[in-house]
């Protein structure tokens, strides 16, 4: 399972992730998945867990996120690692864009 090797912004749609949040699949196979989210201020991403490793760039905005019970604030430039099966969340406190990455692909996004 991958999807197609090139994958333009203007041909992909968003899909609801959420109150005021989107996301785009920017490529995948088993493996690996990118995925751009995008946040309106005071969004919230639901505190969850996942099996899969995660690492999030934030690509814009600032985010207030929860990482295995620790807080802090997160700004354009910033990145984040989240084990398995930990559970985190964010608040969006200035609207921005995350790139996820999930190892290995959330099949729950297709």
């Amino acid at each position: 399972m991958n999807s197609a090797k090139f994958i333009f912004e203007s041909e992909t749609q968003w899909q609801p992730a959420g109150e005021n949040v989107v996301r785009q699949i920017m490529g995948y196979n088993d493996d690996i998945m990118l995925v751009k989210v995008k946040f309106e201020t005071g969004a919230v991403g639901t505190p969850h867990t996942h099996p899969h490793t995660q690492s999030t760039f934030v690509a814009s905005g600032k985010f207030e996120f929860t990482v295995g019970g620790e807080t802090k604030v997160v700004s354009a430039g910033d990145g984040l690692y989240m084990e398995p099966n930990v559970l985190h969340g964010c608040k969006c406190l200035e609207a921005g864009v995350l790139i996820d990455t999930f190892a290995p692909m959330r099949k729950d996004f297709l």
